[in-house]
């Protein structure tokens, strides 16, 4: 077995889910996305291109993942760049772009929620970060895919307390819902409208999964262990696409996540 990290095959299991040649969003503090895509450009799909709320812009080749200079990505190695409106309405419906959303909380039919925790919308539990253009996206593609970094039945809830991303209804005009998530325990598919595991973490059992998620778990009667990071992609990830471990910042909180952002900002000359 490689010696892996949980981010890094979590960033693997992102990459796999590229094909080349397609348009790929990034949305806003997204570096677990962002390596794993420009992973997937490294090795099987050398023909994405790339948008990005960051800089508005899109763009074909790629620079390493930073925090404090990250907009050099998009802003000097931009091909077009386009407002945020412009971008929703006109882009997005046009093209078939592949987006991966980061849920507070997800149901089992893939209805997420990124407005707040609590059902009292004036004195939520939580404030959290906003929809973006999440209700816009989510209403009509089919390209909506999910990643939890770290996976609790805090997340994975049988009712999302707000709607900001549509999931699997039979009531929708157009769009699928969400396709495919990847957590820090396994990954799973929408077969039949209904999230189900397909394949678990290695050191990770179905038990396990289960007892950290809010709802019944369908699990797929072809169910396997993830497969692990190769070498070669473990070093692109270390040494060429984030080797200022920027998409760690996504799995951690408190001070070692402060700690780990003061590194990154240091080393990057931008304090």
């Amino acid at each position: 077995m490689s010696d892996f990290t949980i981010d890094e095959l979590i960033c693997v299991c992102i990459s796999r889910q590229v094909e080349d040649g397609e348009l790929l969003a990034q949305g806003i503090n997204t570096p677990l996305v962002m390596a794993g895509f420009i992973l997937a450009k490294c090795t099987h799909a050398p023909h994405v291109k790339f948008t990005s709320a960051i800089g508005q812009s899109l763009v074909e080749e790629w620079s390493p993942l930073g925090v404090g200079r990250v907009e050099e990505m998009w802003l000097s190695k931009s091909q077009m760049h386009f407002g945020f409106v412009a971008g929703a309405v006109e882009l997005l419906p046009a093209y078939e772009l592949k987006e991966f959303f980061r849920p507070a909380q997800v149901d089992p039919f893939g209805n997420f929620n990124n407005v707040a925790i609590g059902s009292d919308y004036a004195r939520p539990r939580m404030r959290l970060p906003g929809t973006g253009g999440i209700p816009d996206v989510t209403t009509f593609s089919n390209q909506v895919y999910l990643y939890v970094p770290r996976h609790s039945r805090v997340t994975f809830v049988e009712k999302v307390d707000f709607v900001s991303g549509l999931g699997h209804s039979p009531e929708r005009e157009r769009g699928t819902g969400p396709r495919y998530l990847v957590s820090d325990l396994g990954q799973f598919d929408w077969a039949e409208g209904r999230m189900r595991l397909i394949s678990y973490h290695p050191g990770v059992t179905v038990e396990q999964i289960q007892k950290k998620t809010g709802f019944a778990l369908t699990v797929a009667p072809d169910l396997i262990e993830t497969l692990v990071p190769t070498a070669e992609e473990l070093r692109l990830l270390r040494e060429a696409i984030d080797p200022l471990n920027v998409r760690k910042l996504e799995m951690l909180g408190g001070s070692a996540r402060k700690d780990l952002l003061h590194d990154i900002l240091t080393r990057e000359g931008a304090l």
